[in-house]
């Protein structure tokens, strides 16, 4: 069993949607802003208070985000997405960049004044994004609205009560104010000529056509998933049938009037733009597109390399991997080239599960008994570990198709919902088994289940810095553990470490393939045939991969950069103190924090070095 951590809650910060964010107990009335301040106060309890009330205005701000952290408030209401609402918020990070300038650090203490860094180094890093706002897509075949209203509906808007129903049913009126919004950002970006290229437009039609597929957006013998989930949670509540009734009238006019409508105009504008996009696929194409892209490497790796020095890692790392691979195949006694190799590893039929009821469960089970079993592991290695639960799910159908092949929700706080660990069963072929333990150390545990876990019991730092985005250092754990696992004593079969090996291959041919479509100019299909021959991945999943990277510029460089890093400290670490080094205090200092850049890392570990140095 876990230690388990107390938790005490506090006050709660804005987290983007596609964060996964974990969520606190319910409330049901909206805290109230301290508007007074005790002149007696010392410079830590105004630092505390100043945190608190940044953190619940930002969650103020943002139904979406209180929906994910169990707050009830308006729990009617999508996130205003205007650019109003963008101003105003521009206006509050100067506002408190201002502010947070003011304290006296010579009166707070060093745990504050870290707290004091990151909030600053974020807010900085957000000022820097605004001046490219217009650059994101604010439509792509990854993760967009078109997707994000049905599985947020399905996975975060608990029905436990009639009047939790009728915010439902509010929130399905109001999906056509919100894609109203939407069309306008984007008819916005097509001024300015942003647009994803022609292909993705498909995908995201496609998708939005399964949205509104089935009972009661059209005569079928099969209903949507938003009214399978929507009907499954009012039979739950075990309601009069005049109730029931009632609620399932009001649900089935709003799709009518609000959610069908709505996606109709979403998917016609959508058609209109994919005849505008220029040609191409990485951000080169757009207006000022290699200034955005130097931003979105500096966010996502939270590094100042450029992208021919990214690309420069990513070439290395592919080698160092390729000869690690290379004694593997011998181990096992395969006769060939590492590219035989790779297809044996391809296409070979002992290693996928098949596309069958039966298979799909087989998987899942054996996932879940991988995190089990590394569960009792664990605490030889942290002292930090979660009280959260975890639990393994299916990527929902209406989503499969474009999402990625695996990808991590956060548990709620108040543990009435788990952390999930999502695989995407769509096609076996691209979830290989000798690849499963990598994937479920990364997603599960001791990946970002224990961090983002951990990170949100955390007692005596701010609430913000739980759930502050730096996407390499918690991507960078992830792949972090990867490998600590096998310094725990996994991966016994040569083919599972192989397939460890496989999924660094892959976090290290994105630096070169990202770096390649957005800066060098590789094509798509350029950069899908870099994978097929740099990787034992099937041809599909090289094919949704690139089509990610390409969504999302610079992400996918944060993972291996991040974990550069994070090995780099590690064995510092061992190399400076020796028999002094303990592996449980140093897990433990990276994670004791919360999320931060890789440089405040950096000096954590150096000053824990220092400290263990001083211990007798």
């Amino acid at each position: 069993m876990m230690t388990r951590l107390k938790f005490i809650p506090l006050s709660i910060l804005t987290i983007a949607i596609s964060a996964c964010s974990p969520q606190p107990s319910e409330q049901t009335e909206k805290p109230i802003v301290q508007a007074e301040q005790n002149v007696l106060q010392t410079e830590s309890e105004k630092l505390a208070q100043y945190f608190a009330d940044m953190f619940e205005q930002d969650l103020k701000r943002s139904p979406i985000t209180q929906s994910y952290l169990g707050y009830k408030w308006d729990y009617d209401k999508w996130n205003d997405i205007s650019d109003a609402h963008q101003d105003e918020t521009v206006a509050i990070q100067k506002a408190r960049l201002d502010d947070l300038r003011k304290f006296d650090l010579s009166q707070l203490t060093e745990q504050e004044k870290l707290s004091i860094d990151v909030a600053i180094t974020d807010i900085q890093r957000r000022l820097a994004n605004d001046k490219f706002r217009d650059h994101t897509y604010i439509m792509h075949q990854f993760r967009a609205y078109h997707t994000i209203v049905p599985s947020f509906l399905i996975n975060i808007h608990r029905i436990k009560s009639i009047d939790d129903a009728e915010a439902y049913v509010a929130r399905l009126n109001n999906v056509k104010p919100l894609f109203t919004q939407v069309i306008q950002q984007l008819k916005k970006r097509q001024e300015l000529g942003v647009f994803p290229p022609k292909w993705a437009y498909d995908q995201m039609i496609q998708a939005s056509h399964n949205v509104i597929s089935g009972n009661p957006f059209e005569e079928s013998p099969e209903n949507s998933t938003i009214w399978d989930d929507f009907t499954t949670k009012v039979d739950a509540l075990g309601l009069t049938n005049m109730e029931t009734v009632g609620l399932i009238a009001e649900a089935r006019a709003a799709i009518e009037e609000s959610v069908l409508p709505a996606y109709r105009e979403l998917i016609d504008e959508l058609k209109i733009q994919q005849k505008l996009t220029p040609e191409g696929d990485g951000v080169w194409r757009l207006p000022d597109g290699e200034t955005w892209y130097k931003n979105r490497l500096e966010w996502f790796t939270t590094t100042d390399l450029n992208a021919d020095q990214v690309h420069q890692i990513g070439l290395e790392n592919v080698e160092r991997i390729h000869n690690a691979m290379k004694a593997i195949k011998q181990e096992v006694g395969f006769e060939g080239d590492l590219a035989a190799f790779f297809e044996f590893m391809r296409t070979d039929e002992q290693f996928y599960y098949p596309a069958t009821d039966e298979g799909r469960a087989r998987y899942m089970e054996e996932a879940k008994t991988l995190i089990d079993t590394m569960e009792e592991k664990v605490p030889e290695y942290f002292g930090l570990t979660p009280k959260a639960r975890m639990q393994v799910k299916r990527v929902e159908a209406f989503r499969e198709k474009s999402a990625g092949k695996a990808f991590y929700q956060s548990p709620s706080k108040d543990g009435s919902r788990p952390g999930t660990y999502y695989a995407n069963l769509y096609n076996m072929k691209d979830m290989p088994t000798y690849q499963m333990e990598a994937l479920a150390y990364h997603e599960g545990i001791p990946g970002h289940h224990m961090q983002r876990s951990i990170a949100q019991e955390l007692e005596g730092i701010p609430e913000f810095q739980k759930y502050v985005s730096f996407t390499a250092y918690t991507e960078g754990w992830g792949l972090y553990t990867e490998e600590l696992a096998k310094d725990m004593g996994f991966y016994e079969n040569p083919y599972s470490d192989f397939g460890r090996l496989a999924m660094e291959l892959w976090r290290a041919c994105r630096l070169v393939v990202d770096t390649g479509i957005h800066a060098k100019k590789w094509s798509r299909d350029q950069a899908i045939d870099y994978l097929i021959k740099n990787t034992p991945n099937p041809e599909n999943d090289s094919v949704k991969a690139i089509e990610r990277y390409i969504a999302m510029p610079g992400q996918a460089t944060a993972y291996m950069i991040g974990k550069l890093k994070i090995m780099e400290l590690r064995t510092k670490a061992k190399e400076s103190l020796g028999d002094k080094f303990d592996i449980r205090g140093f897990h433990d200092e990276v994670l004791k924090d919360g999320p931060v850049p890789l440089n405040i890392l950096e000096s954590k570990i150096n000053n824990w070095i220092e400290q263990q140095k001083n211990l007798i």
